[in-house]
């Protein structure tokens, strides 16, 4: 047979505490609390100039909301990352990267958005790339390893 053991669903707590790990995740999640922080204030100053529509269309009303919700999920991901959770290290590494690509095809792309929106998203953008960088450096993906 070759069954192979299985592996925990958590880092140990101590690795966690490794200096070079410790910043890591600092970082990820200050990067991940500015994304989200930004998020929910771009959706808010939708609503507030939603009866403009040269600044918001529907298209905003969709791309702010989504990334509220995307926003919120890749916090708790992080949140669960910096507690040892595999599982949420593999999703916020998935979600950081998907979100960046899709970032940089909405200010890419010529289509519905406002420049302020595309200026807002590349901060957003900004943020998610070092979250993307520091996921995927040495020192966590070895601690993660097998995520």
């Amino acid at each position: 047979m070759n069954a192979r053991s299985p592996r925990p669903a958590t880092v140990p707590p101590e690795a966690l505490r490794h200096p070079r790990a410790t910043r890591a995740l600092r970082g990820i999640k200050l990067l991940v609390a500015g994304y989200l922080g930004l998020s929910a204030l771009t959706l808010a100053a939708v609503y507030l100039l939603r009866g403009d529509p040269a600044v918001v269309n529907d298209a905003v009303w969709v791309r702010a909301s989504i990334v509220v919700v995307s926003a919120v999920l890749t916090y708790l991901f992080a949140a669960g990352t910096a507690r040892g959770s595999r599982g949420a290290y593999r999703r916020l590494r998935i979600v950081s990267a998907v979100m960046t690509a899709a970032i940089a095809v909405i200010i890419a792309v010529p289509g519905p958005f406002p420049t302020w929106l595309k200026v807002e998203q590349g901060v957003c953008g900004l943020a998610l790339s070092g979250v993307v960088v520091l996921a995927n450096g040495s020192r966590l993906r070895g601690l993660f390893a097998g995520a």
